[in-house]
Order: structure tokens, then sequence, then C-alpha cells
């Protein structure tokens, strides 16, 4: 994939519940110095009704192979594979879906990386018609979030500012 994509700042903002955001932003501050990651649930495609967390398995894998893993927590995240099984067949059982995968970026901005762009477009990726919502968090606050989603007609990704409905 090429660079980054970037925040569209003149698309309207993507609106979610007070709870979601509450939620995306406590687990992103609560995983400093690591990235966070995690799931959303949601009725219909682009609804973001529940988080569920995922365990970042980056660091782990860093070390059991630096190589193969040149990045650790700090800078990249690696669902652990149990949680998102599970996540998708409670998803199923509750008849809703996974509707966004998240994580955070520590110390820059909310932007989609060629990096994650890579992974979301990857032919085992297990949600291919998630959204993507990345935070930001910078100096132990959350500066941004923003989601990016996959454009029907062209297949490229447009990112867009993420904020919270009024509780």
């Amino acid at each position: 994939m090429s660079g980054r994509i970037e925040v569209d700042r003149s698309l309207p903002p993507v609106a979610v519940p007070a709870i979601v955001w509450n939620e995306l932003r406590g687990h992103a501050l609560e995983t400093v110095p690591e990235e966070c990651c995690g799931l959303l649930l949601g009725k219909t495609a682009g609804r973001y009704e529940r988080v569920v967390r995922c365990r970042n398995e980056m660091t782990r894998l860093h070390q059991d192979d630096p190589l193969s893993h040149p990045r650790d927590g700090r800078e990249a995240f690696h669902m652990n594979e149990m949680d998102y099984v599970r996540i998708q067949q409670q998803a199923e059982e509750e008849r809703v879906q996974v509707t966004g995968v998240y994580h955070s970026h520590v110390g820059v901005g909310a932007y989609f990386s060629g990096l994650d762009q890579a992974s979301a477009t990857e032919p085992l990726f297990p949600f291919p018609d998630a959204d993507h919502l990345v935070i930001s968090v910078e100096e132990r606050r959350v500066r941004d979030i923003a989601v990016f989603r996959r454009e029907m007609a062209t297949g490229n990704f447009v990112g867009r500012v993420l904020c919270s409905e009024a509780p």
C-alpha cells in the first residue's frame, strides 16, 4: 500500500453513541504506551453499538520472533485470535455483526497507515467489510478518533472524524 490516508475534514463527522465514544477513549488511555485494539458490534453496517476489547499480541510476537515482527505493541497491533473468534461467535448468536475494527496510535495522529491498509486488505483478514477506527493518543490524552471506510465505487478508504452523540 502507498502512504497513509489522512482524515478528510471537509466531510461531515460520523457520530457514535456516547457510551461507545467513552469506551474507545478509555481503552486507548489504559493501554498506553502500547496500542489498544478491539471490535465494534452493531446491527447494520456502519453502526457502532458496542465495543468489545481484544488483547494486543504484538509485543509477544515481537519478543518471540523480532525478525518476522520488527514492531512491538507500542507501534503496531495484532488482535488475539481467540478473542476475535469468540467475539465473532458471540455476534452471530446475538444476530449482530462486526461493524468496526479499532486500534490506537500512541504519540501520533489518527491516520490510516500503510501497514493498517495492508492488514485491512489482506485476503485472510477476518472482517473485510468492517470500518476501521483509529484513536490518536498524545501526551496521555485522546486527541482524535477517526473512521476509515472503504468506498464501494473505488475500493479506496476515506477518513472522517468520529464524534460523540449527546448522551
